[in-house]
């Protein structure tokens, strides 16, 4: 399976962010936490332009815990600071603030000292799809001002919203990018649900992530899904999940599409548990700045 998925609008918000940049002062890059480097999109350094920028690493309350400490120093040893949070309740969402405010300190103080009024700080929040952005702003601004939804594209053009801290935001959708040159990332990609499952073949997508799951969580694999034992081929551990959860047609055949919905719902829902699908250890040569 190849997996690829660019809409038209993910090519016109990578324009609209790019017309708009210069309105803001900083870039907040969201990315989840359990992929930190597939979710981030490689043309947001050319985008950005070198704008001050706080990364954002959403979704940390469905993490691996470790991983995602591992993480926040890989990317300090880089010179950026990554902030977790949780969107659901809010923690870690002062610091983001906190974190806003310092990147454009150093632009407001200027502004002040050449006659100009004090203004809120204004900035961009940008991202892949499904990656949290609505629910951190309406997080952010007590109310419901973006739309929200467990699926990507629910964001559908830009709007600006005033958040805690007296920050003015403008939200843009979720942009992914045209090609992924390594299918992995875009399987990655595909078990978070940063591309629609109605464009993919989420049998084999279920079955990629039921064997990363055995190899990486097993434990987790086996608990969740009441498994005495894994076998070395991921097929006859989605049969026995299958089977555990009842998913036959009559005449013992296997209802693969059934139990591939079951286990992506319940990876996405953190019902399997705490997992971090990318270890830095992985990426020791990887430059982020």
């Amino acid at each position: 399976m190849y997996i690829n998925w660019y809409p038209g609008h993910m090519k016109k918000t990578k324009e609209l962010i790019k017309e708009n940049l210069k309105l803001v002062d900083v870039v907040i890059e969201l990315l989840d936490a359990r992929i930190p480097i597939s979710s981030r999109n490689p043309q947001i350094d050319e985008v950005v332009e070198g704008k001050p920028r706080v990364i954002v690493m959403n979704k940390s309350d469905l993490s691996d815990t470790k991983s995602t400490n591992q993480w926040i120093r890989f990317f300090k040893e880089q010179g950026i600071e990554a902030i977790p949070v949780n969107s659901l309740n809010g923690e870690g969402l002062d610091k983001l603030v906190e974190g806003v405010q310092a990147a454009a300190k150093e632009k407001l103080d200027k502004l002040v000292q050449k006659g100009m009024r004090p203004r809120p700080v204004r900035a961009m929040i940008v991202g892949i799809p499904n990656v949290g952005k609505s629910s951190i702003i309406n997080r952010l601004t007590g109310k419901k001002s973006a739309k929200t939804g467990d699926r990507p594209g629910v964001t559908k053009g830009k709007q600006w919203v005033r958040l805690k801290g007296d920050i003015e935001l403008l939200d843009t959708p979720g942009i992914l990018w045209p090609k992924f040159e390594d299918q992995e990332v875009g399987f990655k990609l595909a078990f978070t649900g940063a591309i629609k499952d109605e464009v993919l073949d989420i049998d084999t997508v279920a079955l990629r992530l039921t064997e990363y799951l055995a190899n990486a969580y097993p434990e987790m694999l086996k608990a969740r899904y009441k498994l005495a034992d894994l076998d070395e081929d991921p097929l006859k551990n989605l049969d026995n999940i299958a089977i555990k959860r009842g998913c036959i047609f009559s005449g013992g055949r296997i209802d693969y599409s059934r139990v591939a919905n079951i286990i992506l719902d319940e990876f996405r829902g953190g019902k399997i548990g705490y997992i971090t699908l990318e270890k830095p250890e992985d990426f020791k040569d990887t430059n982020l700045e």
